[in-house]
């Protein structure tokens, strides 16, 4: 088969692998579309190390082409989805309440981090009746791929902010993952939501998805503008969703004391990560500071997937170019430069 790889830091290129096996557990799934993030760039660039002939790749939708003998679930020709974190659920950090998390420092991140990703035109999916949802005959594979990862983590952070009923919320960056935690602040019943964004496309879909209120970085202070616009208060919760040093520092300054900072961003490199000493109230002032990965498993796959067809979302406007499997790379070079108004870009198999 056919897989887009990394053979080192910088260095991608199409490789010809064996198709993978099934264990008892296992299902193997034939992508049809699949989505390109931001963290694949980071992965590349070398934010988790050197990797050599990795398939990249962790957000996908498909038809089960195989299962193993002991999948009870799931047969041949579903149409599933696969979360991009895969926990062995047998681990302690997962039977611990952590449905992100297993054994290891990248806990349930597996594809394209310690086996091999989606990019392919076949993929091995562990713990196949854990990780695996299908899809309701009224989504269509295109915004069946949202929840791998962009629903699943942009609504994960709207979660761990502690939003109440009718609260303020700061989202900090909006892309996919904020663009998502911009609309699951507003389905949990935020009553005013700041989006800090730039970039014109996205201030305006910011604004589809419930934000009301756009701060432009670029033009003001954004840790100004909250506060004076809060009467200096600070809002009830901030989400980080852009995985750099100076976004953190300003959630952690416009929250107010007692509140809840939610970081989902990735911060693909340096040795270290600082947040403000004052602002942090020298660290006694119950700000609460709370991470997540991606939550995985069945679960939360079919609630995302209810809500699509539902109608609650539509993450298909983030779909900005669609590309054919043999031009990912050029996709993939799109992502890392993120021109041409790009904000998510689609392969289909």
């Amino acid at each position: 088969m056919q897989a887009f790889v990394m053979n080192g830091i910088g260095e991608t290129g199409f490789a010809e692998k064996d198709r993978p096996e099934p264990g008892p557990n296992d299902a193997i799934l034939e992508p049809t579309v699949a989505l390109i993030c931001t963290s694949d760039v980071h992965t590349v660039h070398g934010a988790i190390g050197e990797r050599e002939n990795l398939t990249l790749g962790h957000e996908a939708v498909g038809v089960v082409d195989e299962v193993g003998s002991q999948v009870e679930n799931f047969a041949e020709g579903d149409r599933v989805a696969v979360g991009a974190i895969t926990p062995d659920w047998g681990s302690a950090a997962a039977q611990d309440g952590h449905p992100s998390q297993s054994d290891g420092p990248l806990g349930g991140w597996k594809f394209a981090n310690e086996k091999d990703g989606v990019f392919a035109e076949y993929v091995h999916v562990n713990d196949a009746d854990a990780n695996l949802a299908r899809i309701p005959e009224g989504v269509t594979d295109e915004e069946a791929a949202y929840v791998c990862d962009m629903l699943s983590t942009g609504f994960a952070a709207a979660e761990n902010a502690a939003i109440p009923m009718g609260g303020t919320v700061a989202v900090f960056a909006q892309g996919p993952v904020g663009l998502m935690a911009t609309r699951g602040a507003a389905l949990q019943g935020a009553g005013r939501i700041f989006a800090v964004e730039s970039v014109p496309e996205r201030q305006e879909l910011a604004r589809e998805y419930g934000a009301d209120e756009i701060v432009d970085f670029e033009e003001v202070d954004p840790v100004e503008e909250i506060l004076g616009a809060t009467d200096g208060a600070g809002v009830d919760g901030a989400i980080e969703a852009l995985g750099r040093e100076e976004t953190l520092a300003d959630c952690v300054a416009v929250t107010k004391p007692g509140g809840t900072i939610s970081n989902v961003g990735y911060y693909g490199e340096g040795e270290t990560v600082g947040i403000p000493r004052e602002a942090w109230g020298v660290g006694m002032a119950e700000k609460d500071i709370v991470t997540d990965l991606c939550p995985g498993g069945r679960l939360r796959l079919r609630r995302l997937l209810r809500l699509i067809d539902a109608e609650r979302v539509d993450p298909t406007p983030m779909t900005t170019h669609e590309f054919d499997f043999e031009d990912i790379g050029e996709a993939f070079e799109l992502m890392a430069s993120k021109e041409d108004g790009v904000i998510k870009p689609l392969v289909r198999f």
